[in-house]
């Protein structure tokens, strides 16, 4: 009779984990991707070039963020490592220097300070996701990765919502400082809540660490994981590079202020990767459960279709009409990320979890979030000068049809998970 108090209370634990995860994770999403929304008035202020722009939101932050997080990841799978404590000392670096960045008066001052948001979101999110796989049963993990993927469309459109109201009202340097802020309170929270389960399994058996060659040779020799980790970076670099550059899309090729774009372009796309997300992991737990490859199914077929349903999108005369179709292919290429984060860790050992995180999120941000908007702002530059300010509708069109790129590597990779996924837990 005392087992089922007991058993209720674990699961409050886990949900209340969960939750707290899920708002580190928002707050992570709203820090790094509010420059998106600040970049058009940031660029006219600091007189800096489409090149430029790439620069400051992508290389600057992914370079640092993906070094840094193979060695954190290593420091997170150690026994001794207390997880909520990293995720809480990441939570209040990359905050603090989000305020930072509402200082600089140069492009050189804000590089630096975006660097130093990727410095610190480097610590969270492979000790989330090793946290998280070890709270949760196997059955259950794409559902409880894709929760906390959650944190990806929320604070993406909390940030261009936020970001758009803040720099239309006050500028882009109180909008940098008072989303920065408030992330400093919640470490504290995160620092005195959240408990690691890890410690009580150790001391009751320890488990051996094994050492960071070790953990990447049994990474690189899964030939899933590498199909994996191509589909996902692909994936990455076309929504990272559109997320900056649809927002500015909007107010060149429509005249939307930042506030106007944030709001209603924020609603419509954090709504499709709200939705998406979450059905992500649903979809994957529920067809994957007889069938490994269909953890991936959706995965393959979303972003297969966002390549027409993007296009028309872009293509629309009207501001209104596009952001209406934009939901779809937004819905489409959010439902990877569940399936992908589960597959990642139902691919390795439990004592290399962190590490296997952190190298999908290396190929991930550096391929992503690094030369996703860089490359597209170079296309922009490029071909300017035959399409004035539509040239970057062209680079969106091109952006929408490398979706076929992920869309393959996902099906391949499909085919390989009744082989090898939960093979090592």
């Amino acid at each position: 009779m005392a087992s089922a108090p007991a058993a209720e209370a674990g699961r409050r634990g886990v949900s209340a984990t969960l939750w707290i995860l899920l708002i580190v994770y928002i707050f992570n999403f709203i820090d790094r991707q509010i420059v998106n929304i600040l970049a058009e008035p940031i660029a006219k202020d600091l007189h800096l070039s489409d090149t430029q722009i790439g620069l400051m939101t992508g290389i600057a932050f992914a370079l640092f963020y993906t070094v840094l997080g193979l060695p954190i990841a290593r420091y997170a799978d150690k026994p001794s490592t207390n997880r909520p404590r990293l995720i809480a000392a990441a939570l209040a670096i990359w905050s603090g220097m989000t305020a930072l960045c509402g200082l600089a008066q140069n492009f050189t001052h804000l590089l630096l300070a975006r660097i130093g948001v990727g410095v610190g979101e480097a610590g969270c999110t492979p000790a989330a996701h090793s946290l998280i796989s070890d709270l949760v049963p196997k059955e259950k993990r794409a559902s409880a990765l894709g929760f906390y993927a959650l944190g990806i469309p929320i604070g993406t459109v909390l940030g261009m919502i936020i970001g758009g109201l803040l720099v239309d009202a006050l500028g882009w340097r109180h909008a940098f400082m008072i989303v920065g802020l408030p992330g400093l309170a919640m470490a504290v929270v995160v620092m005195l809540v959240l408990k690691d389960p890890r410690h009580r399994i150790e001391a009751a058996a320890p488990v051996a660490r094994v050492d960071t060659g070790a953990a990447l040779q049994a990474i690189f020799s899964s030939r899933a994981m590498v199909l994996l980790l191509a589909a996902a970076s692909f994936a990455a670099f076309l929504s990272y590079g559109k997320a900056t550059w649809a927002t500015i899309f909007f107010q060149r090729t429509y005249g939307l202020s930042p506030g106007e774009v944030g709001l209603y372009f924020g609603i419509v796309n954090g709504a499709g990767g709200i939705l998406g997300t979450w059905m992500s992991g649903k979809i994957a737990d529920r067809f994957g459960h007889t069938n490994r490859k269909h953890v991936l199914t959706a995965a393959a077929w979303g972003m297969l279709l966002v390549a027409p349903t993007a296009i028309l999108g872009y293509s629309m005369a009207d501001w209104r009409a596009a952001l209406f179709l934009l939901f779809v292919p937004t819905f489409l290429g959010s439902l990877y990320y569940g399936p992908t984060y589960s597959s990642v860790q139902g691919l390795t050992s439990p004592q290399s979890r962190a590490m296997a995180s952190a190298v999908l999120l290396f190929f991930q941000n550096l391929i992503g979030l690094g030369l996703g908007p860089l490359a597209f702002g170079m296309l922009s530059d490029a071909i300017k000068p035959s399409f004035g300010e539509d040239s970057v509708r062209y680079v969106l069109y091109a952006a929408s049809l490398m979706s076929l790129i992920p869309a393959f590597f996902f099906w391949r990779c499909s085919l390989r998970l009744n082989e090898e996924l939960d093979q090592k837990t």
